[in-house]
C-alpha cells in the first residue's frame, strides 16, 4: 500500500474546490494495486474526489460517475498506472465485483459503494468516508429530486456538467455544504 497513510484521518472539506485538491494529493500517492473505497452518500462528492485522483495520476479522459457502465478505465497519459472507477451501487454480491475482471494488481481503483465487497478482491483496502449531515445510502429506489437536492432514484442520470440532473448518482456536491472526510486503512 502507498502513502496514504499521512492523510489518516479526519478533515473538513469546505468545497467542491477543496475536495478536488483532496483528491489531487491522494493521486500523487496512489500506485498500482491500491484500492480505495469512497462511501457516503449520493451527492457527498465522491465523484468530485475521483477526478481530483484523475489528475493527481495524470490519466486519460472525463471523470464521471460508471453508473451505468459499472467500470470505467482511465489510461496513464505518462507511466503510471490506470486508474479504474468503479460504481459499486448495482451489484449485489461480492463475485459481481471479481466478474468485472478488473485489473486489481496494475491499477489505482476507486471504488465507490464497494465496502460490503472490497474484502472479497482485497486483503488490505483504503476506505475514504465522506459525510454530508448524517445522510445515508438508500436502501431501493424511491426517492424525487428535489431543489433541497434529495436524489430521484428513478431517473436516466446526469447531463454532462452534472447540473440538474436527476438519476441513482447526481450532480457531485451539489450544496456547498462543508464535509466531514475520514480516511482509513482496512483489512
Amino acid at each position: 500500500m502507498t502513502g496514504l497513510d499521512a492523510f489518516v484521518g479526519e478533515r473538513e472539506v469546505a468545497s467542491p474546490t477543496e475536495m478536488e485538491a483532496l483528491g489531487r494529493a491522494l493521486g500523487g500517492v496512489l500506485r498500482a494495486g491500491d484500492l480505495v473505497v469512497l462511501t457516503g452518500p449520493l451527492g457527498a462528492g465522491k465523484t468530485t474526489l475521483t477526478r481530483g485522483i484523475a489528475a493527481g495520476l495524470d490519466v486519460r479522459g472525463r471523470v464521471q460517475s460508471p453508473t451505468f457502465v459499472i467500470a470505467r478505465t482511465h489510461p496513464s497519459l505518462g507511466d503510471g498506472p490506470p486508474l479504474v472507477h468503479v460504481d459499486a451501487y448495482r451489484l449485489g454480491t461480492d463475485s459481481e465485483l471479481d466478474d468485472l475482471d478488473i485489473d486489481f494488481a496494475g491499477s489505482v481503483v476507486i471504488a465507490e459503494w464497494a465496502a460490503p465487497f472490497a474484502a472479497a478482491v482485497a486483503d488490505r483496502w483504503w476506505e475514504i468516508e465522506i459525510d454530508r449531515g448524517g445522510l445515508t445510502r438508500p436502501e431501493a429506489p424511491t426517492a424525487t429530486a428535489t431543489a433541497a437536492g434529495e436524489a430521484d432514484q428513478g431517473s436516466a442520470g446526469a447531463g454532462a456538467d452534472g447540473v440538474g440532473a436527476t438519476g441513482p448518482h447526481v450532480a457531485d456536491m451539489e450544496d456547498r455544504a462543508p464535509r466531514r472526510v475520514t480516511i482509513s486503512r482496512r483489512g
